[in-house]
Formats: structure tokens, sequence, C-alpha cells
């Protein structure tokens, strides 16, 4: 059998020290006392010198290793021990250790954040069946309702088959949505930026949801008379649709009888901030951090009844990161409501 490395380290360390010691002691006797020592004597000392050495060096030297392997062992454990050979193994246990745990802190933060994905996948999964599920079933209830009889009184008929319609937009909206998500998310969309004026844009999406806005009596306004356009640069496309999510959101959400004010700024690093503020019933803080995740709702009823696919802030921030701008939110709940987000300012040569 092979002796153990740290025995085999205590022999050898035990005789050097004895061996030193033996001579020092030797040569003290002759010199000093000037007389040679009786080999009885010598062996004696040699004998506990020499086990005195070796059983203290061989109880520290494995109190020590054990103490820093264990300390080690535990910090990867639970991790897949083949990713330590990818990078050297350091002598110097101190920073191997410091190597050691960095790595285990690395490891479990990667495994919290793979839960954390697990976690939203699964959620997610639950939110679209749901709402992929209620026109769907919308849908087949009028269809088979129809098939029942019903298709044979036109005037029933035709009401059913708009809602049926309906319902079927409705899906067509999810299923965009989720593609426009999806190409946003792999950088399969293609920004086509050019500079424009920002202040037009938000005036031609007023027009287009003047309708909406009608409906629950909703103003809305600018924060001032722009005298000059605001130049800017992006996709005017995906921006104007950042802006018709925005403002239709602060309709649906907003008082009736409110207003939407929407306000431009110029801000440092050539940036122009826009702001879209209600004065509705604003949103409750532990809402903030996931209002912009897919499908979900601060009110589930409530937003399911003002329609829509549940994936509008989503898309919203997508297209904004896509711009590699930022987006921002802050509400008090019963004082409304204000996104603002950034885009880059056009500066004529």
């Amino acid at each position: 059998m092979k002796i153990k490395k740290t025995y085999s380290f205590a022999f050898w360390t035990s005789l050097i020290l004895t061996f030193t010691s033996l001579t020092v002691f030797y040569l003290s006797s002759y010199f000093f006392l000037n007389r040679h020592l009786p080999i009885t004597t010598v062996l004696i000392f040699v004998a506990i010198i020499y086990s005195f050495s070796f059983f203290i060096i061989q109880y520290r030297v494995e109190k020590f290793i054990n103490l820093r392997i264990k300390k080690i062992y535990d910090n990867v454990s639970l991790l897949d021990a083949s990713d330590l050979n990818k990078t050297a193994v350091s002598a110097d246990l101190d920073k191997l250790s410091r190597e050691v745990q960095q790595f285990a802190k690395n490891k479990q933060q990667q495994i919290r954040n793979l839960n954390l994905r697990e976690d939203y996948r699964r959620e997610f999964l639950g939110n679209i069946s749901h709402e992929l599920k209620t026109p769907l079933f919308t849908v087949q209830g009028y269809l088979l309702t129809l098939e029942d009889g019903a298709m044979n009184d036109k005037r029933i008929g035709k009401k059913y088959l708009k809602r049926a319609n309906k319902g079927v937009e409705r899906l067509i909206a999810i299923v965009k949505d989720l593609d426009l998500i999806s190409k946003l998310e792999s950088n399969n969309l293609n920004l086509k930026k050019q500079s424009f004026n920002i202040v037009q844009l938000v005036q031609d999406v007023f027009d287009l949801l003047e309708i909406e806005a009608k409906k629950r009596n909703v103003t809305l306004l600018l924060n001032k008379y722009y005298e000059y356009p605001i130049m800017v640069i992006g996709d005017i496309e995906r921006i104007e649709q950042v802006l018709t999510n925005l403002i239709m959101n602060s309709i649906k959400y907003g008082k009736i009888n409110g207003a939407t004010v929407v306000s431009m700024e110029a801000i440092e690093n050539s940036k122009i901030l826009i702001k879209v503020k209600d004065n509705g019933e604003g949103i409750k803080e532990e809402h903030i951090d996931r209002l912009f995740e897919r499908f979900y709702r601060v009110d589930q009823s409530r937003s399911r009844d003002q329609g829509g696919s549940g994936l509008g802030l989503s898309i919203v921030k997508h297209i904004i990161e896509a711009h590699d701008e930022q987006i921002f939110v802050k509400s008090k709940n019963e004082r409304g409501s204000e996104f603002s987000f950034t885009l880059e300012q056009f500066k004529a040569m």
C-alpha cells in the first residue's frame, strides 16, 4: 500500500528536524561541555525529537489541509466537477480557495437565473394558453350556436358572425404580436432608421386615436405649442407603434373626462425624452416591475374587458431597446401614470 502523502511529508520533515537538532545538540555538548555524549543518550534524544516532530507535523498538516479542502469541497459539492478542469489549478491554497468561491458564486447565480427563467416560462405558458383559449372558446361557442339553427335567423346569424369574427381578430392580434416579439428578441427585425419630426408623429397618432378618445371623453394634448420641429432618429413605423400603444393605454385606463398629455424635452447626451402622462387611476408600486412582462395585467378582469392582446407594453419595451434606448415608468395609485422613453436627437450638419 502506498504511504499517505501527509505521512511521507511528516516522515521526511521530522527526519530533517531531528538531524538538525541532533547536530546542534551534539556540537553544543562538544564545544561547551568538552565531552562526547553516550550513544544511549543520543538515541533517546533522537527518538524523542523524532516522535514529537512526526506526530505534531502529521496532526497539524492533516488538520490544515482537511479544513481548507473541506471548505472548498462544500463550495463545489453541488456543482459539476468537470467545469473545474477548464482552468489551471493554483498551488496557492488561498488563491485556489478564492477562485473556487468565485466559481461557486457564479454557478449559484446561474442556477438562480435558470430557476427564475423556468418560473417565467411556466407562467408564460399558462398565460398564453389562457389568452388563446378565451377567444377560441368564444368563436367555437358562436359557431356551434349557428350550427344548431341560429343561422336560420338572419338577424341573430349576422350578430353572431360579427362576434365570432371579433374573436378571430383578437387571435390574429395575439399571433401577430407574438411574432413581432419573437423577431425583436432574435434581432431579426430590421429597423429602418431615419430622421423625422416627433412632434408631427405625435399629432398623427392623436388623429388616429381621436375616435377612441371621444368614447371616454379623453382630451389628447401636447404640453405646449412647439414652434419648431423636434427631429429624432429611429424607425418611424415602430416609434408610431410605441406611441399608439402608450397613448391608447392612457385612454383605456385613464379617467373618463380626463386628459392625456404628451411632452418632449432635450436631455443630456443628445437625447430627446418623450413623455406620455395621464391623470387616471395609476398603478400600485408592486405591479410596476412587471408591467413590461408578456400578458401581465394589473387588473385581470378590467384589462380583458378593454380588449387587446396583453402584449402591448412588452412590444413597446422591445422596440425601444432595439433602438438602444431606454423606457421608464412613474406612477402613483389614484394619481395617474407617466411612461417615457428616449430617442436620439437628429442634428443637421
